[in-house]
Formats: structure tokens, C-alpha cells, sequence
């Protein structure tokens, strides 16, 4: 019987992140230039190595998930795009989704990502438990829909971090960091039902010769 395989690719830089504003799903504007080319650069590698053979396209909501997966579609026999919003960032909530990173930590600090997962961080978002549930509840929903498959999710770096803590059985917050590159590849197989290894994480051999992030200065 087939192993199911979970590919996760972190969506390229986003205009958010060069703005430096909270993007949640209400106020998120898609890819940078960079951030399209980076996903260009990840379909092209694809279309040449054919590394992975994929059943199935996924995405988040998001407009910078989505875009990603639209420019790497070409590379997986133009898949359809299914979208579950169950994979989307951490959600600041409607308060503090479009605030600027200053504007947010001039009102409310700076969230303890290594501390208490049910920390109040984002008033009327969600905590890191909260987070991760959902998360983890689209992950498994993935894993009984699609047993035996091979599923590519454009998503984000705090939806990698969570499937890692989620699959690996470790602690929600702190005993490891994992900074996930923009347009990167993490995998994952289910070797037996709920135990799984993996495969890479953070491959972005594709990126070298970009820039690492947009120069405002230019």
C-alpha cells in the first residue's frame, strides 16, 4: 500500500511581510516581485527534476498561498487548487490584522512565542492552541481523505511549524525553533497510521542567486 506523503511549501515573500504589517486573512495583498519569483523558481526546478509526483494541490486562503500554488500549478500537470482555509496563518483577528508590526507591539508588546500556547496574544484572534487545533484538524482531515496519495500544501511557516510539533509529537511552544524559507519544501510520509518521518525540511535549493528578502532601500 502506498505511504502518505505531505509536501508543504512556504508561499513566497508576501507584500505584507515587505510592508511589515500583520497580513491575516482579511488584509492579506499577495505575493512581492520577489515572492512571484520565487515560486517561478520552484516551478521551474519541478518542471526539471519531476522530484515529486503529486496527486493532489492544496492551499490556504490566503492570497500569497493561493498565487504560489497557481505559479507552481504549470509543474504539477496543472492540478486543480483545493482550498482549505483550515491551513492559514495564525489569525491576529480583525482588531489587529492590518496593524503594522510597531503599531502591534506598541499596543499590545510582544507576543511570547515560546510561552503559554493559551496566551492571549492578538485580542479577538487566536492563541497558539487554538492554532494548532485547527490546523491539526485539517491536517488529519487530509490524511483520512486522502490516504495513500501524495498531497502538496502551499501554506505558511507557522502552518510548517505546527505540522512538525503536530506530527512529531512535541511540545506547542519552545524546545525548538524552526525557521521555515519562503517558497521551501518540507516533507513528510506516514510510514504507519499516525507516525511519520521526515523526509526534508526547508529544501530551497532552487533560491540560490536571489535576493534573501526585498530592499526597501532600492
Amino acid at each position: 500500500m502506498s505511504k502518505t506523503r505531505i509536501v508543504l511549501v512556504r508561499h513566497g515573500e508576501s507584500i505584507v511581510t515587505v510592508n511589515r504589517v500583520l497580513g491575516g486573512p482579511r488584509t492579506c495583498s499577495g505575493l512581492s516581485e520577489l515572492g512571484k519569483l520565487q515560486a517561478a523558481r520552484l516551478r521551474d526546478r519541478l518542471a526539471h527534476t519531476r522530484e515529486l509526483d503529486v496527486d493532489i494541490l492544496m492551499s490556504s486562503g490566503y492570497p500569497r498561498a493561493r498565487e504560489t500554488a497557481e505559479i507552481i500549478a504549470p509543474a504539477l500537470s496543472s492540478l486543480p487548487i483545493a482550498i482549505d482555509t483550515g491551513f492559514g496563518e495564525h489569525d491576529p483577528g480583525p482588531e489587529c490584522d492590518g496593524l503594522t508590526f510597531d503599531e502591534f507591539v506598541r499596543r499590545h508588546g510582544s507576543p511570547d512565542w515560546g510561552g503559554d500556547p493559551n496566551a492571549v496574544f492578538f485580542p479577538g484572534g487566536e492563541t497558539i492552541a487554538q492554532f494548532h487545533r485547527r490546523v491539526s484538524d485539517s491536517l488529519d482531515q487530509v490524511l483520512r481523505k486522502h490516504s495513500g496519495k501524495s498531497v502538496l500544501i502551499a501554506c505558511h511557516g507557522g502552518v510548517v511549524d505546527a505540522i512538525l510539533r503536530t506530527t512529531m509529537q512535541t511540545p506547542p511552544t519552545g524546545a525548538f525553533e524552526v525557521h521555515t524559507k519562503n517558497c521551501s519544501i518540507t516533507e513528510l510520509v506516514e510510514v504507519r497510521a499516525g507516525h511519520f518521518a521526515i523526509v526534508r525540511y526547508n529544501d530551497h535549493a532552487h533560491l540560490h542567486g536571489l535576493p534573501s528578502a526585498t530592499n526597501l532601500a532600492s
